[in-house]
């Protein structure tokens, strides 16, 4: 299992699942990878991102996994639009292509993890459970691909910052760091609001993965 692979116990109901790519090939083998496991269930397909809204909408999936490269709406935008309508749904980048800009844009839009297509089925497995328990999962490639935009030589955080860092990439959410901590959310959102900062993340996920590739924590 690669760097940033969390281990989460499987769901008692299946995860549901959608998956949006534009190969019919593609869409197949991970129809049948989803097959192998009990508690995934495959509950709609597209093959671009402009019909994924309305099967998303249909269909109600827990994960969806998208693909980068398509034909007009890419990827990302799918991401966008799906975010932005279906709020709740985790988005799981799966794709043959990574680059920073990529990357970046896929963190930025609100995906919860970004995985490359040659990932074996225990490791899709394992992200899309993280996935559906809020954690993020980004493969070794695009953790490195992070690590080439500008950032601080040497990042000094509080004792604080770091112990808010640790509970963050285990996919907790400022309540339940705040309950941790004994600390309220207001004062949880302010430390992750600076790990961003100095870690020149755009978001909680971005923060997770630079932390753990730069060995800040565990």
């Amino acid at each position: 299992m690669q760097p940033g692979m969390p281990v989460v116990s499987k769901s008692k109901n299946p995860i549901r699942v959608m998956t949006i790519d534009d190969h019919e090939i593609m869409r197949t083998g991970l129809r049948f990878v989803l097959l192998a496991f009990e508690d995934l269930e495959l509950v709609g397909e597209a093959h671009r991102g402009s019909e994924a809204v309305r099967i998303c909408q249909k269909v109600n999936p827990d994960v969806i996994l998208v693909d980068l490269k398509m034909p007009g709406m890419d990827g990302i935008q799918t991401t966008v639009e799906i975010k932005a309508i279906c709020p709740d749904v985790q988005v799981l980048i799966l794709t043959s292509f990574h680059d920073p800009d990529l990357v970046r844009g896929a963190m930025q839009a609100g995906a919860a993890g970004y995985l490359l297509k040659d990932a074996s089925k225990e490791d899709l497995a394992s992200a899309i459970r993280a996935a559906h328990a809020g954690q993020t999962t980004i493969c070794r490639e695009a953790a490195n691909d992070l690590l080439t935009v500008p950032a601080h030589s040497s990042v000094e955080l509080t004792e604080r910052e770091r112990e808010v860092l640790l509970y963050l990439a285990q996919g907790m959410s400022n309540k339940e760091i705040g309950k941790q901590l004994h600390r309220s959310p207001f004062t949880v959102r302010h430390h992750v609001s600076q790990l961003i900062r100095k870690l020149d993340a755009s978001n909680r996920a971005e923060v997770a993965a630079i932390a753990v590739e730069r060995g800040l924590i565990s």
